[in-house]
């Protein structure tokens, strides 16, 4: 009798990684498969105390969760990029072969694939030296696959240094069916500090190496959703979107409590009027900007749901405008983190106000709302794109000549997006693309499937 197929899935240790490799892994176990989620003691312990009750027997036997140690002692700075990087391929290398062998061990059968986020690629060759399967999971906008193989020769057409510094502003079009990229909005420029931008540059450079070396390439998207990039990057299989069912809300990978009281406030909203604005995990504002988004909601006058959390702000924490929470109490609801997906299919929210992170675009595509966007780094302006351009679901805010998003632009930009009934419209057309493409026949549902028959299959018969 051939024993149950067992594979071991690596985030990179950050929110908007976690959640669709966790979700992911939820996936690949209900067709049957063990699966093992390895994250840094730092983040399990975050996941952990995020689960109303992390002991469920059922969780456990489904995903087992298990962390190993990434070098950092409790003073240090989980938010210093610099050390978490050079710090996790310095010391998990070896504790996650030695997990493992262990696991190895004690099935009498060694680990079937490491699946491991795109960022990781050392992880896929700790996989190969023991002989094992890999795949790779893209969690970003696939549009990022694209560029990825075009970096090297930016660099040496001098529209970058070594270091990915940006020598020539410019937009790079590599398909007259994809949105251009704008060399100023990649994502290793998003900081001050030289080291940061160079290992930043150098981990980015090296996921062409982990594509190559993995036998899949696993990404939460939707064929009809990208087809052109799916045809220009063949080895792209699309799983998503990846969602998560009911009986996974308590293991959704969220490293913050949730606050559930958002959910009895919006039942009490008429239908199709709350604004829910949420800018993931990373975004910061400058204080400035911080009163204007307050003043802007609060000029806009509709019901809104706000997602502040404690470091939202620059500053040690956020100070609202004089008066606010007294103007808006009638119609604002403001808490620190929310169960985002389930929020987002609420019948009373009427559009997103986002930061256009991959995992909110898939979330507020396979929920049919509209979006209001303001990225902040990264693909997230690539995402924004294919938001307001291509699939035209969204409206892009724009800054003022002081690089501030006025409260003006704010009150407008709301007004104007739920008035668009064309947006309102292909935002639930889109809706029902993504319902039907995990459906059973659905293009992510067989792609699934073939990726976990594989998985299943004997390696001899490979």
């Amino acid at each position: 009798m051939t024993k149950q197929a067992h594979v071991v899935v690596v985030p990179y240790p950050a929110q908007g990684h976690v959640i669709p490799l966790l979700k992911l892994s939820h996936k690949i176990a209900d067709y049957g498969i063990k699966v093992t989620v390895v994250n840094t003691e730092f983040i399990h312990a975050k996941i952990m105390s995020a689960m109303p009750d992390h002991k469920d027997e059922e969780l456990k036997n489904r995903v087992r969760l298990v962390s190993i140690p990434d070098g950092l002692g409790p003073g240090d700075d989980q938010r210093d990029g610099v050390k978490v990087m050079e710090s996790i391929r310095r010391v998990m290398r070896g504790h996650l072969k030695d997990l493992i062998e262990k696991i190895g061990q004690s099935e009498e059968k060694m680990i079937r694939c490491v699946i491991a986020d795109a960022t990781l690629g050392w992880i896929l060759e700790v996989a190969e030296e023991m002989g094992i399967e890999q795949a790779v999971v893209w969690p970003a906008g696939p549009g990022g696959l694209l560029m990825l193989p075009h970096l090297p020769k930016l660099v040496e057409l001098g529209v970058l240094d070594m270091n990915g510094t940006v020598l020539r502003n410019e937009l790079i079009i590599l398909s007259k069916d994809v949105p251009a990229w704008s060399t100023t909005e990649f994502s290793w420029c998003n900081t001050s500090d030289p080291k940061l931008q160079k290992i930043f540059f150098e981990n980015v450079l090296s996921i062409n190496q982990s594509i190559e070396l993995s036998t899949w390439l696993l990404c939460n998207t939707f064929y009809e959703l990208n087809p052109p990039i799916c045809q220009l990057v063949p080895k792209m299989l699309p799983v998503g979107p990846l969602l998560t069912s009911d009986e996974q809300r308590h293991s959704s990978g969220s490293l913050r409590l949730q606050d559930s009281t958002c959910w009895n406030w919006l039942n009490e909203q008429p239908i199709g009027s709350v604004v829910y604005v949420a800018f993931g995990s990373t975004t910061v504002f400058s204080q400035n900007q911080f009163l204007e988004l307050a003043l802007g909601l609060e000029l806009a006058g509709r019901p809104f749901l706000w997602i502040v959390r404690p470091d939202l702000t620059n500053r040690s924490f956020a100070e609202y405008p004089d008066g606010f929470a007294e103007k808006v109490a009638g119609w604002g609801k403001i808490v620190e983190w929310a169960p985002q997906e389930k929020v987002l299919g609420h019948p009373a929210i009427a559009c997103f106000f986002t930061h256009c992170g991959w995992n909110s675009t898939m979330e507020g595509v396979s929920s049919g709302v509209p979006f209001l966007c303001w990225p902040y780094f990264g693909d997230q302006f690539h995402n924004r794109s294919y938001i307001c351009d291509v699939w035209k679901v969204g409206l892009r805010l724009e800054y003022d000549e002081n690089k501030i998003v006025s409260r003006v632009e704010i009150k407008n930009k709301i007004e104007k997006l739920l008035s668009a009934d064309d947006m309102k419209a292909n935002s639930l057309n889109l809706k029902e693309i993504a319902r039907k493409s995990i459906e059973k026949g659905g293009s992510s549902y067989k792609n699934l499937e073939r990726f976990v028959q594989h998985l299943n299959s004997d390696e001899d018969d490979d």
